[in-house]
């Protein structure tokens, strides 16, 4: 689909030339048969040239194509209806740029508000030393976690002060749903001031897809989902989205091992592989259960999540399990993972996630 609307782009700035032609006088081009004065014949070539420079533009992603594609819009269209007995189906090509630009501005739009956020949530992170993890911080652990951070490689490296994580998923929006939707997404977590930045871009069809950013800043969780980047399909924040918001928060420490011994988290040991977490930040206190195998890798995670943010939403067990192990930064975590809601009619796996990168202390 992008590669036809590319070719329609570049053929209908080619066709701009036409008028160029006959305005200068260069060839008598019999497909129009209204006069073309010469300055009329420049504005044609200097349509042609911004059509073609938006193409170009929005082949390559550059994030200021959509105003490269309103001002070609405006000069062409101007031109189609002074000509309107020739050019008038040069409005089709017109609209489809004009829709795309604006659906590119609110890309624009949504990646400047996320670069801002994610700005604020890092600045919050003043502590830039490199101290180490090492025995004696974790000797107040439970067993099985102690365990843990020896099998990840996390004893004798540098405290995770922050974490970039770049993913790759597939995702069902209800259940039921049978097809898999591809998804990319990008996060920015914090730890020593909790919090996290989570934008996912999902393509539903070549015409459609949504972008979504959850985040959990200053205690409080927020989810942000707009349709083609421009109209609200969720705008949702509260208690029960900031306490489902925290167990997903405290689950994400199987990438960043450090955040274990924190003075926010507190453990119960439930048994030799099984260890109870929970997380109290500013008011909010919300926990999860951690699995663990015999040898100490973790192997899944589970917690009773409010499911929807409306008064009368219930809580469903919320089950992370692991599928492959990779290593980042020298530092072993899930790199293969699902995520599946225990439902009275049956389980809905909605995610199956990949971790393609993680960078520790960008």
């Amino acid at each position: 689909m992008r590669i036809t609307f590319l070719i329609i782009v570049f053929l209908h700035g080619l066709i701009h030339i036409l008028g160029f032609v006959k305005g200068s006088g260069i060839s008598e081009v019999k497909a129009l048969k209204l006069p073309v004065s010469s300055l009329e014949g420049v504005i044609w070539l200097v349509a042609a040239l911004l059509i073609t420079v938006f193409g170009t533009l929005k082949s390559t992603n550059y994030r200021y194509a959509w105003l490269a594609g309103f001002i070609a819009v405006a000069v062409s269209q101007t031109l189609v209806i002074m000509f309107w007995e020739d050019a008038r189906a040069g409005t089709l090509p017109n609209i489809m740029i004009l829709l795309v630009s604006i659906a590119s501005l609110g890309n624009f739009n949504f990646k400047k508000q996320v670069e801002a956020e994610t700005a604020n949530l890092l600045g919050k992170v003043k502590d830039t030393t490199t101290r180490v993890m090492v025995e004696n911080d974790i000797k107040e652990l439970p067993e099985p976690v102690k365990q843990w951070l020896h099998r990840t490689g996390a004893i004798g490296k540098p405290y995770i002060i922050s974490g970039r994580v770049v993913q790759r998923a597939q995702m069902k929006m209800k259940p039921g749903q049978k097809r898999w939707i591809r998804a990319s997404a990008l996060q920015y977590s914090t730890i020593p001031v909790p919090g996290f930045i989570w934008t996912v871009n999902a393509e539903m069809n070549p015409l459609v897809y949504f972008m979504g950013r959850d985040k959990y800043f200053e205690g409080q969780g927020e989810m942000l989902i707009k349709l083609n980047s421009l109209f609200n399909v969720a705008n949702e924040k509260g208690p029960r989205l900031t306490e489902s918001t925290v167990q997903r928060y405290l689950g994400e420490m199987v990438w960043f091992p450090s955040m274990a011994p924190g003075k926010n988290i507190t453990w119960e040991q439930v048994d030799d592989v099984t260890v109870r977490a929970e997380m109290n930040y500013k008011g909010v206190t919300a926990g999860g259960t951690f699995h663990f195998s015999k040898e100490g890798d973790f192997i899944s995670y589970s917690a009773q999540r409010f499911m929807e943010n409306s008064p009368d939403a219930q809580r469903f067990e919320w089950v992370l399990d692991v599928e492959e192990y990779g290593t980042f930064g020298g530092i072993k975590v899930p790199s293969r993972m699902t995520a599946t809601w225990k439902l009275p009619d049956g389980d809905w796996t909605w995610l199956m996630l990949e971790i393609e990168d993680i960078k520790y202390n960008p």
